[in-house]
């Protein structure tokens, strides 16, 4: 059985220049708890929540209003046994608009079942990307975790 990425889709009602700038406003919708940039090509900024969770990202690939892809340099997650289980994944945002509603299909490469925080991290993304992510786009305000 081929390995399969973590993959989830979400359609909002809103053009994809916002939603793409939603993306790249990381401490909106993924965590307050952000240090460095993560609005141009070539970004690096570290997200932590908690002592639990910390991982260093690099913006790789950026086409506006259409992509968005991290690399994540480095991730200590201290809820498992090997902590740097993230480090050399990546993490994708594809956009697809049409009738003014945005498709945002996102792509953990590398987060796959046979690893350790398969479930834990699916359940966080699930959270952050259909909850936090798509209540920015269409409410106003995500719910990213707190410093």
């Amino acid at each position: 059985m081929p390995n399969q990425d973590y993959q989830i889709s979400i359609t909002v009602d809103a053009a994809a220049p916002e939603v793409f700038n939603s993306i790249n406003n990381v401490s909106k919708w993924w965590t307050e708890d952000l240090e460095g940039s993560s609005q141009a090509l070539n970004d690096e900024f570290t997200v932590r929540f908690g002592e639990v969770h910390v991982s260093s990202q690099k913006l790789v690939e950026l086409v506006p209003n259409q992509k968005v892809i991290w690399l994540v340099t480095d991730s200590k997650l201290n809820f498992i046994e090997d902590k740097a289980e993230w480090t050399n994944t990546t993490v994708s945002f594809e956009l697809t608009e049409q009738d003014g509603k945005t498709q945002i299909h996102f792509t953990h490469h590398g987060l796959i079942p046979e690893v350790e925080c398969y479930n834990n991290c699916v359940k966080g993304w699930d959270h952050y990307i259909k909850g936090s992510l798509f209540k920015l786009l269409t409410e106003g305000k995500g719910t990213p975790g707190v410093k």
